[in-house]
């Protein structure tokens, strides 16, 4: 799906990309549906438009009957259906009273849309008290919007309102896969021969290495997925100072139309972002001249769950939602690293991060990057929920937000990752490919570099819990024992955390 732009709203978290294929029912067959009650795309758009303005949300299920179908037919005729009662998110067994109201759904959805249990096109989710659904009717949506135990009711398909914009934004989707030559003053050398980013220092990372390197801890990431073309973040994770760690790929992005088909891809990033999230997270620390990462020994489980940084289509929603999932089951797992968002709330994602939060993890997500409306909007999704740790980028010349990034009431913590004097120069990093190199900025790698930085705390503290490796967090940031209105508890003072 082409997607344009995370920035007609709010950009989201990098600095360059383009996505692929336009949503192919952007103007559905006026024959099929009424078109006298069809809203085009450009309506919907002006309704979300008036919502993010006045609520920095959207809650669909409150929204006019036509609005919400019309969004449900301009996105592939998908409707996500969370059941249940409020707060109700997951369940691994449904009780009596929520099979009764997934039942209720499919009753409703056979006597509006005239189609049989059988033959209904339908997705349920096994863990979370949702069900994704093919929708056509205007009616359908009204008798649903008056149904009793329903938590919500989304147009999960739909992804337009991002795409509107077709200027130079089309490069803000956080992907790139070129190489960049990196300046000698934003590194330096350290043993065996590794590069050491500058902004690192400014963390005292290198510090506090003395105490900790991330080693047992597991961190989960998930982003666009990490590139077989890079050799560090492959066979070569475990060499030099890097050693006895695991690396570990999986794919849940969504590859297809159609939810029905449940085609997944797998775990290679085609974009880049994932690979440069998981290089300053976890790149090893060897001899070949090369950016090593904040936990350079910890293990790593990456997913691609996403296309790109945006998630703006059913394909990328329903991957996170089941990356969330599995990392949430795994023991092991005790961070998830999420540089990913959206200007809105997304129902199964929300549910999703509430399930693995429920299990213990800790769960890091970037506040939002972009180039417009960053002074308005504030915090993106899920870095504005409750359940997340939101982090934000700013400038090597005091509290000042990087040039794209979001900052506000709901940030947690800062990474310093842009120089002051050039935005071009932020954080170096690994490559696509292997031996080379490129420089990342915004709330994405201040999200990968908390993540890393709490690696070393639990590795430090491994019979802590993720209350207590929070509070050291809080407690070796530069606000402490305040917290500031636009950043939080600051910058983090990593030596200050492991000590």
């Amino acid at each position: 799906m082409k997607k344009i732009t995370l920035i007609t709203i709010v950009t989201l978290l990098v600095l360059s990309c383009n996505k692929e294929n336009l949503n192919e029912t952007t103007e559905p067959t006026t024959n099929i549906y009424d078109s006298e009650k069809l809203l085009s795309v450009s309506e919907v758009n002006n309704y979300i438009a008036n919502e993010l303005r006045l609520n920095r949300d959207i809650d669909w299920t409150k929204a006019p009957s036509v609005v919400l179908w019309s969004a449900v037919i301009h996105g592939n005729e998908i409707l996500s259906i969370g059941y249940g009662n409020k707060g109700e998110s997951f369940s691994i067994q449904k009780s009596p009273r929520l099979k009764d109201a997934k039942e209720n759904i499919y009753n409703i959805i056979q006597s509006k849309e005239g189609v049989n249990k059988s033959n209904t096109e339908a997705v349920e989710d096994k863990i979370l008290n949702v069900v994704d659904i093919k929708v056509t009717k205007l009616q359908t949506i009204e008798a649903l919007q008056k149904a009793d135990q329903i938590r919500y009711l989304e147009p999960i398909g739909y992804g337009l309102y991002l795409q509107k914009d077709n200027s130079d934004q089309q490069k803000s989707a956080g992907c790139s896969t070129n190489n960049e030559t990196i300046n000698s003053s934003d590194y330096s050398i350290i043993s065996p021969n590794s590069q050491l980013p500058w902004n690192f220092n400014i963390h005292k990372i290198p510090q506090a290495w003395n105490y900790s390197t991330g080693s047992g801890i597991t961190v989960g990431l998930i982003d666009t997925g990490i590139s077989p073309n890079q050799n560090l973040l492959g066979s070569g994770f475990n060499d030099g100072a890097s050693n006895g760690r695991t690396i570990q790929k999986y794919g849940t992005f969504i590859d297809s139309i159609w939810p029905w088909s449940n085609n997944v891809d797998g775990p290679n990033d085609q974009c880049g972002h994932g690979t440069q999230m998981a290089s300053v997270l976890a790149a090893p620390r060897n001899n070949d001249f090369m950016p090593l990462g904040v936990a350079y020994n910890c293990n790593l489980v990456a997913y691609r769950g996403t296309e790109d940084v945006i998630l703006d289509d059913y394909h990328e929603r329903k991957g996170v939602s089941n990356a969330l999932k599995a990392l949430g089951n795994r023991n092991d797992v005790k961070i998830i690293s999420m540089s990913i968002g959206f200007p809105w709330s997304i129902g199964n994602v929300k549910d999703a991060v509430k399930y693995a939060y429920s299990k213990g993890k800790m769960i890091i997500a970037a506040g939002g990057t972009s180039t417009t409306f960053t002074n308005w909007f504030g915090v993106i999704f899920p870095a504005s929920m409750s359940e997340t740790i939101a982090v934000t980028g700013i400038k090597d010349n005091g509290y000042n937000t990087c040039d794209i990034c979001h900052d506000g009431d709901e940030i947690d913590f800062t990474i310093v990752m842009q120089r002051n004097g050039n935005a071009n120069r932020t954080v170096p990093v690994l490559g696509f490919n292997t031996g080379t190199r490129k420089y990342v900025g915004g709330s994405s790698i201040a999200t990968a570099t908390t993540a890393g930085i709490a690696a070393l705390i639990w590795a430090r503290n491994p019979n802590m819990t993720r209350a207590q490796v929070l509070d050291k967090l809080k407690r070796a940031g530069d606000f402490y024992p305040n917290r500031n209105d636009e950043y939080g508890y600051g910058n983090i003072d990593a030596l200050k955390a492991v000590q």
